[in-house]
């Protein structure tokens, strides 16, 4: 009944006629982070996750969607230079739009340029400090530089927002038992 519930809330908040979604400071999201952080089991957290993704997706504004279209399909099937020049626009057009510099983040991450993605990353998290993909991102190119102390701090500030975050709690128990391997 419970995922019923949740099934129902995240269709009412994606069909709401009440004003159009502005990524992060849609108001519905305080509420979401609240259930998200409550989320009595994975399954749940992630349906709650959709549509915090969905709300962060949108800036509202139509030539910065249609945008951030091209350039998710672009970055789907690996073109990754059109998705970044996609993702360049957005941030362009809308600079104050967090989710802009987060894709840009990913493809930039995905094309190996970790310095240009880490000031994405940081720029997203001052516009929407409780971004958990770009705080996971952020420690990927930590244990992809050999940083994994930051790492595991990074990924444990992504746990203290979304508890259920995939994978993170299995890095972090990989890489605290690396580095105990280490100093012994």
């Amino acid at each position: 009944m419970p995922t019923l519930i949740a099934g129902l809330f995240t269709a009412v908040l994606l069909l709401s006629p009440f004003g159009a979604a502005a990524g992060q400071d849609d108001a519905r999201l305080d509420q979401l982070f609240a259930r998200l952080k409550a989320a009595p089991s994975a399954r749940e957290a992630h349906a709650i996750e959709q549509t915090i993704w969905r709300l962060w997706s949108h800036a509202g504004i139509k030539k910065v969607d249609a945008e951030m279209a091209a350039g998710a399909l672009a970055m789907a099937v690996g073109e990754y230079k059109a998705a970044f020049r996609s993702f360049d626009t957005v941030v362009r057009m809308a600079p104050d739009f967090a989710e802009g510099w987060n894709k840009r983040a990913t493809v930039e991450y995905l094309q190996g340029d970790f310095e240009a993605s880490v000031g994405d990353i940081e720029r997203t998290l001052a516009l929407e400090p409780r971004q958990f993909g770009a705080l996971s991102g952020l420690g990927l190119i930590y244990l992809a530089i050999g940083k994994e102390r930051a790492a595991i701090r990074v990924f444990e500030g992504a746990l203290a927002i979304h508890p259920h975050l995939p994978g993170a709690r299995a890095r972090i128990e990989r890489l605290r038992r690396k580095l105990e391997g280490e100093e012994i």
